[in-house]
């Protein structure tokens, strides 16, 4: 009962200091909050839509000018300008006026008619990967309709049949059934890791913050004081009130998106409040073990800025982590949200049983488990450093 009568008046004392600084208050609630929605409101079409690119139209015939109502048709292509030449059409995607450009050279329709295959070039910008991969697959497409449509109508007019046309146009019928994500969504591929790996990012920042101010304002022997200097029960006291906010907008996060927006999730949802938990308290334990291994406000707090900001590329949603160099493939593991997205992906998104990741578990675990480490080095600090600005 003393140890309880002990946390709770820690605990009192954190609920003070979290009402008093209104950087908590920021952080904690304010800030998640907008990047929830920031980036659920900004992918919620799923596909970018309606890019810009342009033509090259040299041939301007009724079967060129069909290719481009058929490319302008496209819901992620909008064509918003003819160019005279390649040229002009190049400074264009220099401005970042367009994406890209398919070029129709003089002679074109003559030369389908005569069946001398004639080329069809498309350009695209990589400067933003994704416009232009979506700009190259609409005008490969667009390329692929026009030999078709010519072949189809010449075939037709030597008398052979549609079925006998289908066939030799396209031999092989792909029958695609895209997994867990049907429409191909960025919001379910994006949102799931980055708004988790932000909400890290404060976890980190706030859980060294907290104890870094305790040297900062020299309050730091009145906490352990109050915990009768036992480190473990002032450093359950002093962030089980966070881990209850943070979890609050975690869970949150989650009834919104898979529950209000409809993100695919096959895990149950017990699943989901385990995954949650794990992701907050192994972003904390990484937050106070920062702390512990140098204990300074500032040196801590950048190392939990590089780590969280690391996370991001580590994780393996953008660049699978089995591609990247054997030396990164082992780096990623000391990344927690590496851990989080792999659970994520296997648990809730394709619904295997936690078995089948127990490691990814395991680790999270040793991220809870990691301030023990330093918990005696977190009680010198506290009774015996001076805070140096």
């Amino acid at each position: 009962m003393k140890v309880l009568g002990q946390i709770y008046e820690v605990m009192m004392r954190e609920l003070q200091i979290l009402r008093q600084n209104h950087i908590y208050r920021f952080c904690m609630v304010l800030f998640p909050i907008l990047v929830i929605i920031f980036f659920t409101t900004l992918l919620d079409d799923g596909l970018p839509t309606s890019m810009p690119v342009g033509i090259v139209d040299l041939d301007n015939t009724s079967t060129t000018r069909a290719l481009e109502r058929k490319l302008d048709g496209f819901q992620m292509s909008k064509v918003v300008a003819h160019y005279p030449s390649v040229a002009e059409a190049r400074q264009a995607i220099q401005r970042n006026e367009i994406y890209g450009f398919l070029y129709i050279p003089k002679g074109t329709t003559s030369k389908l008619l005569a069946s001398r295959q004639p080329k069809i070039s498309y350009y695209y910008t990589y400067t933003t990967m994704v416009a232009g991969s979506m700009i190259m697959k609409d005008m490969k497409t667009i390329s692929s309709l026009g030999s078709a449509a010519l072949g189809q109508a010449t075939m037709r007019a030597k008398g052979l049949t549609d079925k006998q046309i289908q066939t030799l146009l396209q031999p092989i019928t792909i029958d695609l059934h895209q997994i867990a994500n049907p429409w191909s969504s960025y919001n379910v591929y994006l949102t799931t890791v980055m708004v988790p790996g932000i909400l890290m990012i404060f976890i980190f920042l706030i859980s060294a913050y907290s104890l870094g101010t305790e040297l900062k304002f020299a309050s730091s022997k009145n906490w352990l004081a109050m915990a009768d200097n036992n480190v473990t029960i002032a450093l359950v006291g002093k962030f089980l009130p966070q881990t209850l906010i943070w979890l609050a907008i975690v869970f949150g996060y989650q009834l919104y998106v898979f529950f209000h927006l409809g993100f695919p999730h096959q895990g149950s949802p017990w699943m989901l409040v385990l995954l949650g938990l794990m992701h907050v308290m192994a972003a904390q334990g990484f937050g106070i073990f920062a702390f512990g291994l140098m204990p300074s406000l500032r040196m801590s707090m950048s190392v939990c800025s590089l780590w969280a900001v690391l996370s991001i590329s580590m994780a393996g949603s953008a660049f699978p982590a089995m591609g990247m160099d054997a030396a990164l493939q082992s780096l990623a593991w000391l990344f927690p949200l590496r851990h989080y997205f792999m659970l994520y992906q296997a648990c809730i998104f394709n619904g295997f049983p936690l078995v089948e990741v127990w490691f990814h578990f395991a680790a999270l675990l040793g991220f809870i488990l990691l301030p023990w480490i330093v918990a005696s080095k977190i009680k010198n600090a506290m009774l015996t450093y001076v805070y140096i600005p």
